[in-house]
């Protein structure tokens, strides 16, 4: 039985609350692949929480050197997502408020929505959540805090609590 899997979101950012700002964003496509990009600060972005670094690893000075322009990478999920109409993510409140700031700083409308993970999970999925995302973290070389990499470690955990459940 072959399944298609969700595309998931997620975002990588400056720190929490008030401030905060994206400084990644990734996906993991039905197919598995998954893709990131960092994201350039724009200048009035200028929180910065060290704690935040220390989770991603990302410094603002690498952001500043590697980072694509906002206006680049909205452009980029819109033309990934808009076909689909939809991605997931696992901190909606966090990761869409994040969202709406890029696409607003770009200049641009999102082509897609994003939604809850959590409403493609049924009761004994979430039961098993916690425990099998540990699991999966310790069979893989995920790496950790990176969007790319976190969005494609939902998606696994999401395919293996289905496969525990629909058995």
């Amino acid at each position: 039985m072959s399944e298609t899997l969700p595309t998931v979101l997620d975002i990588e950012a400056s720190g929490f609350g008030r401030g905060s700002y994206p400084i990644e964003v990734g996906i993991a496509r039905a197919d598995g692949s998954c893709c990131a990009f960092l994201i350039q600060p724009q200048q009035e972005w200028t929180h910065w929480d060290p704690k935040a670094e220390l989770l991603h690893g990302i410094s603002r000075e690498r952001l500043l050197q590697e980072g694509y322009p906002v206006r680049q990478v909205a452009q980029w999920l819109n033309d990934e997502l808009s076909s689909l109409g939809k991605a997931y993510s696992d901190s909606w409140g966090y990761d869409n408020t994040w969202l709406s700031l890029l696409f607003h700083h770009a200049g641009m409308l999102p082509r897609f929505r994003l939604e809850a993970l959590r409403i493609l999970l049924s009761e004994e999925q979430q039961a098993l959540w916690s425990s099998t995302k540990e699991s999966v973290i310790d069979e893989s070389d995920i790496n950790r805090h990176r969007a790319g990499e976190d969005a494609r470690l939902l998606q696994l955990t999401y395919q293996r609590t289905r496969q525990l459940t629909t058995r």
